[in-house]
């Protein structure tokens, strides 16, 4: 090794060894003497490796200072008594030893403080694990306040894109270890470029990420060191995973994680400056909260999309300390796009070709929403980042499904007060002067705003009495209607309700009944488009029916959607019907929402309604349960892709003494299209047969309005759009539809 490098290493890991920051400047003043060169080339491995586990990966674990060369050696030994090295090495431990009933097969990672090993564990149950000790001479408090935070802060995780603590231990010289969940992966961004994933790939990927994280502040613990190295991407039936691993800087946000005592000295880095967000760079007394994850969330996305990160790793390192920091907390990264275009054609050929993509489709790409979400995540003012992870996993996922997102670019007036905080005085004079001429255009200004204010009111006057009189005009038309309607004359009554320019706010039970009866009849002769606009007026000012007949409205309309085939508009209805009953869920409304397949952002907004209402069904009667009663959870976990659950759930409805023709057709639908699903071929097609065959009886017999408990026409037209769907999932010839 070259010398210098030697001495380089040798005195930087001395220092390690001092936890106070005092002695640490002491003993560098001692060993660097005026060899400004070494003590910059120092200064700068313990910055960038303050954790210990960054620049200690890639070096020896310890340094046996009879081999260093004279200087090296010299210069330790003069820094002073307090200085130990070990000469055994920092381990203790070797290759085939036990630790408790763990064996260790192969050392796969090493850092400042520890040691992570691959071993076997026998029992009580056979399998490979990792296993993570501290090393000799580094159980020092500080590292085993760390390694017990790290510990904890694992242990207190339960989610499945974050390595698992298995165990916990001492050895027999006292040195904590524990076992963790064996990750067989890569890095994130190394494992998207390897396998040259495209830009949903990796934004599907990160979002599994960020749930990952949005867990672990559910549990009370930041990371503080989210980078690509600690989110490792495995393959589990040939899907990959990512894993968030390295909690060893993880911070609690409430209470302690252990009762170890774990200071961070004010002058001190937390993490790693490229992934660092403006407030760890911070030496005031500022809180670190989750959003600093978000901060750094946003790094590994940029990353993720340019092959960069938004400040230069080696720039950050050759800065110095001061400027670095005001780098991280002043300076503004490129948006994602112009950082892209920037590149050198050689660079961005490469990084195209890594995404599938031509580099003119990259950059077009990632300008607009994209760029957006990242410098949203990047705001230096952490007030204006994404206050959860989970907010930004959902951001992403809008984009994925082409829905607006919720970042935006920066106001003009949020940059505006940025522009005056930069230049305070000239922004005073400006102001100044200002003042001094809307002094003197004041009283002018306020005669002239008078006279407006008196036409204005006129105005006013003439408009609210034009408003009065058109709305006495409407109320008439609906009076109107309804005595159309209570005559059978329905399409006098629809006529009259297409002169109604608005419908009142305040309404009546007239205006209420004539638009469901006009809807109604209009449905029943499949005329959708004037069926769907009575059902979406009633909706919007319907305040006086009881409630199972507002959702049945629901109902209704979800249906003539879904006729029509407008799927987006049926999308957004959905999440009025989740906004309107959130605090009243019930199975009725659940099935409102789940006539068509579902996405998976809509799969997570139904997730309460459908836990609520099979709460409450808990609650009903035996007397009381029907086909009817079960059918919706059948469905809703069809919807799912729960198989299983969807089968159970339809032949317990099926099974149900007080069943209906109209349920009846749907649970056999569900039922088959689930045993497609399931590989169950046997009875599908007499299912789907038998389904059918009641759906075409009621057809032919003409569709009315139903009623409870035997079908509305909504159930009926839902029954025959399942079956279709049903048909088209299952190819059944006409010899094996019949009974069986």
């Amino acid at each position: 090794m070259n010398p210098e490098i030697q001495l380089e290493e040798a005195v930087c890991l001395a220092a390690l060894h001092i936890s106070d920051p005092a002695l640490r400047m002491q003993f560098l003043d001692r060993a660097c003497a005026n060899d400004a060169r070494l003590r910059s080339a120092v200064e700068a491995m313990l910055l960038a490796n303050t954790d210990a586990e960054n620049y200690f990966a890639h070096c020896q674990a310890a340094v046996d200072i009879p081999k260093l060369d004279a200087q090296a050696a010299a210069a330790l030994r003069s820094a002073g008594p307090e200085i130990r090295i070990p000469l055994e090495g920092l381990t203790g431990e070797h290759l085939g030893s036990r630790l408790g009933r763990y064996q260790l097969v192969q050392k796969i990672g090493e850092g400042g403080c520890g040691v992570v090993y691959l071993a076997e564990q026998e029992k009580p149950v056979r399998r490979q694990v990792a296993l993570k000790v501290i090393k000799l001479g580094m159980d020092t408090k500080s590292v085993i306040a760390r390694f017990e935070a790290e510990r904890q802060a694992l242990a207190m995780m339960d989610h499945p894109n974050i390595a698992r603590v298995l165990d916990a231990g001492a050895t027999e010289s006292g040195r904590l270890f524990f076992v963790m969940e064996l990750v067989r992966g890569t890095s994130i961004t190394r494992y998207c470029d390897e396998n040259h994933l495209n830009t949903i790939q990796r934004l599907e990927l990160f979002s599994q990420a960020c749930r990952a994280i949005q867990h672990a502040h559910q549990k009370g613990v930041i990371h503080r060191d989210i980078k690509p190295s600690n989110i490792l991407v495995t393959v589990h039936d040939r899907l990959p995973v990512p894993k968030v691993i390295d909690f060893g800087i993880a911070k609690a946000t409430e209470g302690r994680l252990t009762d170890s005592t774990l200071h961070t000295a004010a002058e001190q880095f937390v993490g790693t400056p490229a992934y660092m967000s403006p407030e760890q760079a911070e030496t005031s007394n500022l809180d670190v909260d989750t959003r600093s994850d978000i901060y750094s969330l946003g790094v590994l996305l940029y990353e993720l999309l340019t092959s960069r990160t938004p400040f230069d790793t080696k720039l950050l390192m050759r800065s110095g300390m001061d400027e670095m920091r005001r780098m991280l907390r002043e300076e503004e990264p490129q948006l994602p796009s112009t950082m892209i275009t920037s590149l050198s054609n050689t660079e961005l050929t490469l990084t195209a070709n890594n995404r599938q993509a031509e580099p003119p489709k990259l950059i077009s790409q990632m300008k607009g929403d994209l760029d957006w979400i990242v410098m949203k995540a990047l705001e230096k003012d952490r007030n204006r980042r994404y206050e959860t992870a989970n907010g930004l996993a959902l951001d992403i996922q809008r984009f994925i499904d082409s829905e607006p997102v919720l970042a935006r670019p920066p106001s003009q007036l949020y940059r505006f007060k940025k522009l005056v905080r930069r230049n305070r005085m000239v922004f005073a004079a400006a102001g100044a002067v200002a003042m001094a001429l809307l002094l003197g255009l004041g009283l002018s200004t306020w005669l002239l705003l008078r006279e407006r204010d008196a036409r204005m009111h006129e105005r006013d006057a003439r408009k609210r009495e034009a408003q009065l009189r058109a709305e006495a005009e409407d109320r008439a038309k609906i009076s109107q209607a309804m005595m159309f309607v209570s005559q059978g004359q329905y399409n006098d009554a629809d006529d009259v309700l297409n002169r109604v320019r608005v419908f009142p706010p305040n309404p009546s039970l007239d205006s209420v009944s004539a638009l469901r009866s006009v809807g109604e009849w209009l449905a029943v002769q499949g005329r959708w488009q004037p069926a769907k606009e009575r059902y979406a007026a009633l909706l919007k000012i319907d305040k006086l029916d009881s409630l199972g007949q507002v959702v049945r409205d629901y109902q209704a309309l979800g249906v003539i959607l879904v006729e029509q085939g407008e799927i987006d508009q049926y999308g957004h209805f959905c999440e009025m019907a989740v906004t309107n009953f959130v605090a009243a869920p019930n199975s009725s409304l659940l099935l409102a929402c789940i006539l068509s397949p579902l996405s998976q952002s809509q799969i997570e907004m139904l997730k309460p309604i459908a836990y609520a209402a099979e709460k409450q069904l808990r609650s009903v009667p035996k007397d009381r349960q029907s086909g009817w009663t079960y059918l919706p959870f059948g469905l809703w976990q069809y919807r799912c892709g729960n198989y299983d659950a969807a089968i159970q759930w339809c032949r317990r409805a099926l099974a149900q003494e007080q069943r209906f023709p109209s349920s009846d057709a749907i649970l056999k639908v569900t039922l088959a299209m689930a045993l497609h699903q399931k590989g169950q071929t046997d009875e599908i097609c007499a299912d789907l047969a038998q389904g059918r065959r009641l759906i075409d009886e009621k057809f032919k017999s003409g569709l009315d309005r139903g009623r409870a408990g035997s079908g509305f026409w909504f159930d009926w037209v839902y029954a025959r759009q399942l079956a279709q769907e049903g048909a088209a999932l299952i190819n059944c010839d006409s010899d094996q539809s019949g009974d069986k």
